[in-house]
């Protein structure tokens, strides 16, 4: 049994996390501190200056475990991979942690590339980024290739001369070093001009230009100076669209936030050699009672620890907790010093404030859409309740679908919408165990049968409470979807009645061209208006119920999982099952061949086609 006080005396004066967990075993908050003995007794002290987050995060601890680390430095690395991990409900959580595309020059190859790549490695290639996304950096490469004449393929250079020469190099767009066109000096000083670029130098590789254009036109090689003519009218037009926004020419990130009633939205502007190559805004829920401290303190120890690239610098629009081990992480993470700097006035807080107005206009027009979309989805499922005549609203609507890999390996879909929107994190597949061949009624029951069940337990062990707190199941729908006709619905029914559940079923049905007609409810047939917002929600459940299906069935065919009839025979693995396959086309051709063209097939022998001949002819 927990002792809350014996464990709260036991608590070392060192460094660490400490990790707290509701009754049900669910971790909900993870933090660091200097001293886990007076940073975890201050939760259960006086709860006065306490705000209503952490109030209802203590009423809802049952116990806390907590990891001693060497330093504080080391508590702030466990704690931001447990917060990454686990994703507990108390903590600033940055959902869209993805990782930003980078552009790398291969300058650790004879004859470098330009590629996209979003994971920084510790070699001897540059990069250049990030970037806001994949658009952005295929267009600069695009921009690049049309620039400078660089090799796009994976090919052995300088060695492949029996090999002709890809298109590119015909259509003066590759020098073709595979064929040993170019010298490996000449190429890689290209390669610099193309860092230059990247590196937003514009001023310096247009300098470096025309000394070439110069040089050439002296040489009489009045092409070549053309080329570098049009190149370097090419960089000042891509100059002028840039906006210098810092005079210092530095790496910099600046990171401001508008916060709303409940939602923070975080804006990071990427500055690199002074120039804006990019923005990213996050926004962040439940935030009503956290300060703004702890939510920019959150968001960049999160954002940072999935970023590859640290600039030198990191403007903020506030103080943040922890400023000096934040600073010393993220310098050992970058391998040189990195420097945190509220500014307060001059060139960087006009940055900081340009950041914090576009964190503004977002957060409005990201309020402004939810409120639309919340007034769309809930006037689709009002809807839906009138159409159906029910005297409830159905909030939560569960929708169910079969299918068949060529009439074998049946699996099952379920997808949920809460108040018109998907929650994909509670969609649920379903591997058919009982059911043999393709008889979709008969899976559909064993699904719903499977599905009811399970929540049928879950709330049994969660003392007759309905709320999801223990097990995936114990939520249950206020409306059934099944993608079908009366048959299906009728299965459904059987077994929702057989449970004593008393939850409407609705069937989807489809017209010839498969697109959603309408659905089926108490044995009719209801024609929905096709510009209404219930036909666009059950439109969108339908496609959505399939779509997870047919993922369902690419997993298990890519996993080798689906059967054949050919698996019903002695002697006839995997290897010759699809070798026969391959040899004959399909199965029927297989059933048509006698013994000595089964025999024909790669690692087929005569034991093996007697086998299949007589399985197909009973002999």
């Amino acid at each position: 049994m927990f002792n809350l006080e014996e464990q709260l005396k036991n608590l070392p004066d060192k460094p660490g996390v400490y990790i707290m967990k509701d009754e049900y075993g669910q971790i909900i908050y993870i933090g660091k501190a200097v001293s886990l003995k007076n940073r975890v007794r201050q939760y259960f002290q006086n709860s006065r200056g306490h705000g209503a987050k952490v109030k209802a995060m203590v009423d809802n601890i049952e116990e806390f475990e907590y990891i001693v680390t060497d330093s504080e430095l080391e508590a702030l690395i466990l704690e931001c991979n447990l917060i990454k991990t686990h994703k507990p409900k108390y903590n600033v959580l940055l959902k869209d942690d993805k990782h930003y595309p980078y552009i790398k020059v291969t300058m650790n190859e004879d004859y470098p590339r330009v590629v996209m790549i979003r994971k920084i490695e510790r070699d001897k290639a540059r990069y250049f980024g990030p970037y806001s996304g994949a658009f952005a950096v295929r267009e600069t490469i695009e921009i690049i290739k049309k620039l400078f004449p660089i090799r796009t393929c994976s090919r052995v250079m300088g060695k492949n001369t029996k090999e002709r020469p890809c298109l590119n190099f015909h259509i003066g767009r590759c020098l073709a070093p595979c064929q040993g066109n170019v010298n490996i000096q000449e190429y890689r000083n290209m390669m610099k001009d193309i860092c230059l670029f990247l590196s937003g130098s514009h001023d310096e590789l247009i300098s470096e230009l025309e000394k070439k254009m110069n040089a050439s036109a002296e040489n009489m090689e009045y092409e070549r100076a053309a080329d570098y003519r049009d190149k370097i009218a090419a960089i000042r037009q891509i100059q002028e669209k840039q906006k210098v926004l810092s005079s210092a020419m530095e790496d910099e990130d600046v990171i401001a936030f508008a916060q709303g009633e409940d939602k923070t939205c975080m804006q990071v502007f990427f500055i690199r050699g002074g120039k804006l190559i990019g923005r990213e805004h996050f926004i962040l829920t439940d935030t009503l009672d956290t300060s703004t401290k702890e939510i920019l303190t959150g968001f960049i120890k999160q954002f940072y620890m999935g970023e590859g690239f640290i600039p030198r610098e990191i403007l903020l629009q506030e103080e943040i907790d922890e400023i000096n081990i934040i600073e010393s992480w993220l310098t050992s993470k970058r391998g040189s010093k990195v420097y945190i700097k509220i500014p307060q006035k001059g060139e960087k807080k006009d940055l900081v404030d340009l950041a914090s107005k576009n964190a503004l206009i977002t957060l409005q027009n990201f309020s402004e859409r939810i409120l639309r979309d919340k007034k769309a989805s809930e006037g689709a499922i009002e809807e839906l309740s009138d159409i159906l005549e029910l005297d409830f609203i159905p909030r939560r609507i569960e929708a169910f679908d079969i299918s068949n890999i060529q009439g074998t390996d049946p699996v099952g879909s379920m997808v949920v919408f809460v108040d018109g929107k998907p929650q994909n994190r509670e969609y649920r597949r379903f591997r058919i165990k009982t059911v043999k061949g393709p008889n979709d009624y008969a899976s559909m029951m064993e699904m719903l049968s499977r599905r009811f069940k399970h929540g049928l337990e879950e709330i049994d062990r969660n003392k007759g409470i309905s709320d999801g707190a223990d097990g995936k199941f114990s939520n249950m729908p206020d409306l059934i979807l099944i993608d079908g006709g009366e048959g299906h619905v009728n299965s459904a029914l059987e077994v929702v009645k057989g449970l004593n559940l008393d939850i409407p079923v609705c069937g989807m049905v489809k017209d010839d061209r498969h697109r959603t007609r309408g659905l089926i409810y108490n044995s009719q047939e209801i024609k929905m208006d096709t510009h209404s917002e219930a036909f666009r929600l059950v439109t969108r459940i339908q496609d959505e119920v399939h779509r997870f299906a047919i993922n369902y069935h690419r997993s298990l065919r890519d996993k080798g999982m689906n059967k054949s009839v050919l698996d019903e025979i002695n002697g006839i693995g995997s290897i010759r099952k699809k070798a026969l396959i391959k040899h004959f086309g399909s199965i029927d051709k297989i059933k048509e061949a006698n013994a000595d063209e089964l025999l024909q097939a790669p690692g087929m022998n005569k034991k093996s086609a007697q086998a299949v001949y007589g399985y197909f002819h009973g002999n």
